[in-house]
């Protein structure tokens, strides 16, 4: 008997596992309704690209088999599984959300795909995205923007925002987006999931379409928090195919889930509370009050380089950006204008195929990278970035975690900040210091707005220390935190 949609909505990787175990369900028949599920429901959100259900019922399949021949199916054994489109896939088109690469059916896997279908996971399809990652609010994907399931007026932030619509509407369980600035735990906070972003080198980059190769990282959204602790511990470890990986030894996350966080000496940055939404300030408030309710100790503290962020981060980003897209350039992969001569070739295909956001970004790092400038922008914000580094190091010299807004109000209408990047970019303010520090963070729910929208705590840990993190998330979630 198939799980009934009803309750595809809502099951969590345990669940899904324990529906398998006791027969009430086969992994084909959970992926076939999952499959079915989703394509229903796309037209509502744009969450997806495509689907994968060749791909999707020979994994459910592989995992019947385990079964029935008693062997261990794996952790995540049959769980609906969304990925990003800015991470390969063998014989599944990757597109990057751009024209460029419409086409483009990659011959090999990322590694975190390939670990998380190695546990048993069931791909179903790519999620929509920002152009090559770049963006706020998903508006600048090449198919059209994706819609907040909470409020289809609204955006469900970016660039990782079908990703995150897709465990918000209950299409995936999980689901697999990139973080460069933000791009996970923003648009967790706007669609009321949980978003992870590891620390730098905790997740293989091999197969995830380059953005800004020092700032991007491969995390999980999940409805709980468990969930994003048994994908991230899936996922994780050394890569001999990335040699920015790290050799640290991946603990058992989920396994030291275990409510003990009084004690814990939590920073409030005040920085960071500085021109917040008066209800995005409220809830944040309330759930820092929950926290001191469960015994964690709470004081300000202070990162005065947080400031120069936003710059800091933008000229870095858009360098990196600059250098990694010029590959694209129509004559091995992506698609080709037709020109007489190879420079216009160039030109027309760059010109055409590439979206307005992506061609500023090009544009700016272009310039800070140019003879005359290189000093006076990228090396000035390389040093900045080390005093970001720094002003955290100082502080968890002193308290144990940080918890931040992740975004200075909730989802915004779309269409508000398109013809303003500045404005947009500002959006990712409390975001893009944990992605130059290289440390881990996340977004947890805590609550809602008058007008039901989605509202994200942000906690950052120092560099490898993602058990305490998902410690104090996990008690949070379990004390009543996410209802706010």
């Amino acid at each position: 008997m198939s799980a009934p949609v009803s309750e595809l909505a809502t099951l969590t990787a345990e669940q899904v596992r324990q529906g398998l175990d006791a027969r009430r369900f086969s992994a084909v028949e959970l992926a076939q309704s999952a499959l079915e599920f989703a394509q229903a429901e796309n037209p509502k959100t744009n969450a997806y690209l495509l689907f994968s259900p060749e791909r999707a019922l020979a994994a459910a399949d592989r995992v019947d088999r385990r079964i029935w021949a008693g062997e261990d199916p794996g952790p995540l054994a049959g769980v609906p599984v969304a990925v990003k489109d800015v991470i390969v896939t063998q014989g599944v088109r990757t597109t990057c959300g751009s024209r460029l690469l419409e086409k483009y059916v990659p011959p090999y896997d990322a590694t975190a795909v390939t670990r998380l279908e190695q546990a048993g996971a069931v791909m179903i399809g790519k999620t929509n995205c920002d152009e090559f990652a770049m963006g706020s609010s998903n508006e600048n994907s090449a198919f059209g923007p994706v819609r907040n399931p909470h409020a289809s007026d609204r955006v469900p932030g970016g660039s990782s925002g079908g990703s995150a619509a897709a465990v918000a509407q209950g299409t995936a369980v999980v689901a697999l987006g990139s973080d460069t600035g933000g791009s996970i735990r923003q648009p967790a906070s706007f669609c009321g999931v949980v978003g992870v972003t590891p620390t730098y080198g905790r997740v293989s980059r091999y197969g995830l379409v380059a953005f800004a190769s020092s700032l991007d990282h491969i995390g999980p959204f999940g409805r709980t928090v468990r969930d994003a602790a048994l994908v991230l511990r899936t996922m994780a470890g050394r890569d001999e195919c990335d040699s920015t990986s790290a050799f640290a030894p991946v603990p058992d996350y989920v396994g030291q889930l275990d409510g003990q966080v009084a004690g814990t000496k939590i920073g409030l940055p005040k920085e960071y509370f500085d021109g917040l939404a008066s209800e995005t300030g409220d809830l944040i408030a309330k759930g820092v009050d929950r926290l001191q309710k469960l015994g964690c100790q709470v004081r300000e503290i202070s990162l005065p380089a947080t400031r120069y962020a936003v710059a800091c981060y933008y000229i870095i980003a858009t360098a990196e950006a600059s250098s990694n897209l010029a590959r694209y350039d129509g004559v091995r992969y992506t698609k080709r204008a037709e020109a007489t001569t190879l420079s216009d070739m160039y030109r027309a295909t760059r010109g055409s195929g590439f979206g307005a956001e992506c061609k500023r970004r090009i544009m700016l790092g272009t310039y800070v990278l140019s003879h005359g400038y290189y000093e006076a922008y990228y090396l000035k914000a390389q040093k900045v970035r080390a005093l970001i580094a720094r002003d955290f190091e100082r502080a968890f010299s002193e308290v144990d975690t940080i918890v931040a807004p992740v975004s200075p109000f909730p989802a915004f209408k779309i269409g508000e900040k398109i013809d303003d990047p500045l404005e947009m970019y500002l959006s990712d303010i409390y975001t893009i210091t944990g992605d130059l520090a290289g440390i881990p963070c996340m977004s947890v729910p805590c609550g809602k707005t008058a007008a039901g929208l989605p509202v994200g705590m942000q906690i950052l840990t120092r560099h490898f220390d993602e058990i305490g993190m998902f410690r104090l998330a996990d008690a949070f979630e379990k004390s009543g935190g996410f209802a706010g």
